[in-house]
Parts: C-alpha cells; sequence; structure tokens
C-alpha cells in the first residue's frame, strides 16, 4: 500500500495483484479442464487476460476523489469489484459477486502514445464512489483487472484517491 505522504488529507491507494490469489484461481481452471468437470452453476472462472488485484484501506471512512492511471503504449484495461460476500479461501467466484459499474480505460491504437486516456467518466466515477462505500466495511478488497488489446499489467500503473472522512 503505497499512502501519499504530500498532504494529510489525501489518501493515494495503490492496486496490488495478488498473484496467490491469481495462481489459486488459474489452478482451478486448470483443475476442471483436465478432469473434464464443468464449473459449478453460475462460477466465475478467471480468463487468461485476467488477474486479481486487491486493495487494502487503512482507514474506513473515506470518500471518493479521483483515479490516476497510466498506460504505456494503447490497450484496454476493464476493472470489475468483486463484492464482500467472496471469501477466496473458502469459496469459488460465483458471477453474483461481480459489481457494477466496472470501470472502463483504454487508448486506442491509432491514437499517439501520449495521448490521454479516455474512460467512462461518470461510471469511473460511480465506481469510485461504490468503492468507498464498501470501504466502510472492508480493510481489503479484490478486484478482476482484465488486460486487453495489447495492455498488461507491465505497462499499467492504476492508483485511487480518497479523502478521509474528519
Amino acid at each position: 500500500m503505497d499512502v501519499d505522504k504530500s498532504s494529510s488529507e489525501k489518501l493515494v491507494l495503490e492496486f496490488k495483484e495478488d498473484t496467490d490469489l491469481t495462481e489459486m484461481m488459474r489452478r482451478r481452471v486448470s483443475s476442471l479442464q483436465k478432469t473434464g468437470q464443468k464449473r459449478q452453476d453460475g462460477e466465475r472462472l478467471l480468463l487468461p487476460h485476467e488477474a486479481v488485484h486487491r486493495l487494502d484501506f487503512p482507514v474506513q471512512e473515506l470518500n471518493f476523489s479521483r483515479w490516476y492511471f497510466s498506460l504505456s503504449g494503447h490497450g484496454r484495461v476493464t476493472i470489475t469489484g468483486i463484492s464482500q460476500h467472496w471469501t477466496p479461501d473458502l469459496t469459488n467466484l460465483m458471477t453474483r459477486q461481480l459489481l457494477e459499474p466496472i470501470g472502463t480505460f483504454w487508448r486506442n491504437a491509432e491514437d499517439p502514445e501520449d495521448s490521454p486516456l479516455k474512460c467512462l467518466e461518470a461510471d469511473m466515477q460511480e465506481f469510485g464512489e461504490r468503492i468507498a462505500e464498501l470501504a466502510k466495511v472492508r480493510k481489503v478488497m479484490y478486484f478482476l483487472f482484465a488486460y486487453k488489446d495489447g495492455s498488461t499489467a507491465g505497462n499499467l500503473d492504476c492508483t485511487i484517491e480518497f479523502i478521509p472522512e474528519k
């Protein structure tokens, strides 16, 4: 967790890839493929271009301020929140546990590399506010990051800024 020390009124948190949880979910997919079994009804399996990230909240009373994201090159990144009802060490991820709206930002292949990223601003605002609401009841929250059209975890930097409630 990176906390911005430049201002006591702002809290900037970094989305961190949870490699252990991502690997556990990949093993689930591999196991189903090897044994020829089907997923549970409603189960959400991890796709090859996805990874699980986490956001750790050092305080619970937060107001969403803004997103910071940068993407080297072009591509599309989709961030989907996972509800607080998922306990990854005990249960498989179910589609009903995925939250809306999702956050999506991108740069098209024909766009100059130094052009600003595009996003659906209203959805990103609502998504940030939803994360702040869920932070009130959680110390950690999980997300699915989907990398498409040339984006990778290595060319993405994504943080979210909150203002702690007084």
